[in-house]
């Protein structure tokens, strides 16, 4: 049984792959995600692709109407996958495997993270205007005016 921080990565792992799939990422997550399973075997890495192409292909069906499973699904099925991967291996070649999974599971979130903006921890008491970027020009005239 796995650590519950390798259950964790193996999770987010799973997360990864399936919200890349049809993104312009995608083919950087699928290269690495079948380096990581084929660990040095051509023959794995190939089979591996093949599923990875598998699940791309079951998340990009027109008009699903239950996409929102089938994410589900497949996240749960790369979750298994790379826990079944980390316990099947010694303590020496984990250690590898959790780094360029680490590695993957990183790649995603800063991806992820790119054009986001995040206001947390602030409470504003009476009309309120935000704005985020770079070269932004904006008038904001908040409550009544006297025109």
């Amino acid at each position: 049984m796995l650590a519950e921080t390798l259950t964790a990565l193996a999770t987010a792992g799973g997360t990864a792959v399936v919200q890349e799939a049809g993104t312009a990422l995608w083919e950087e997550t699928r290269a690495r995600t079948a380096r990581l399973f084929g660990r040095g075997d051509a023959h794995r890495e190939r089979s591996e692709l093949e599923h990875l192409d598998a699940t791309a292909a079951a998340l990009a069906a027109p008009g699903r109407p239950d996409a929102a499973a089938a994410r589900v699904q497949q996240e749960i099925i790369w979750q298994t996958r790379f826990e079944g991967l980390l316990e099947s291996v010694g303590d020496a070649e984990r250690a590898a495997l959790t780094e360029q999974l680490r590695a993957l599971v990183a790649q995603h979130t800063t991806a992820a993270a790119v054009g986001r903006i995040e206001i947390t921890l602030n409470t504003f008491s009476g009309p309120t205007a935000v704005q985020v970027g770079d070269g932004n020009t904006q008038e904001a005239t908040l409550g009544r005016t006297t025109e």
